[in-house]
């Protein structure tokens, strides 16, 4: 005779929870490996930004203007009332270059230094698009001022 007992061969699994991205084009269009983390992480927050559900929502408006900002920088994006991001405006100060900004500064500039940089970003969904690096550069008592492109090509 012996006594049984109820035993679970597994413990229930809690599945993460699943992200829809909303505006798929507007982030293949703005995203790269070379994003500064700060910048990506807005991105995203645009991307993933449901218009439908602000207090003020109302199918009588066309559209919407949203501010996002954070410390590093803010993105003032244009939604119309079906959700579709229509266009941005970005901008972002002192963060992370891309290695190809980077590489491109310490070849044309061996001796000097980046101080300040004003990353900009505009987004249009007709496929316009425009990254902007404003870059200042210090050598020594010097300094100087010079735009790149997110390749590194000089403006």
């Amino acid at each position: 005779m012996g006594i049984t007992t109820q035993i679970y061969a597994q413990d229930p699994i809690q599945l993460p929870e699943v992200v829809i991205v909303h505006n798929y084009k507007y982030l293949s269009s703005v995203n790269s490996e070379a994003e500064a983390i700060p910048v990506e992480q807005l991105q995203m927050k645009v991307s993933d930004f449901n218009v439908k559900e602000l207090d003020i929502y109302s199918d009588e408006y066309d559209l919407y203007d949203v501010y996002f900002i954070i410390p590093e920088g803010k993105v003032l994006a244009s939604y119309d009332k079906e959700n579709n991001l229509l266009r941005t405006v970005e901008r972002y100060k002192n963060i992370n270059l891309p290695l190809p900004v980077m590489e491109s500064i310490t070849k044309r500039f061996p001796n000097w230094s980046v101080s300040k940089n004003i990353y900009l970003v505009n987004y249009h969904e007709s496929g316009n698009m425009r990254k902007l690096y404003k870059l200042t550069l210090e050598n020594g008592d010097q300094r100087i001022k010079v735009k790149a492109d997110d390749r590194g090509i000089f403006l």
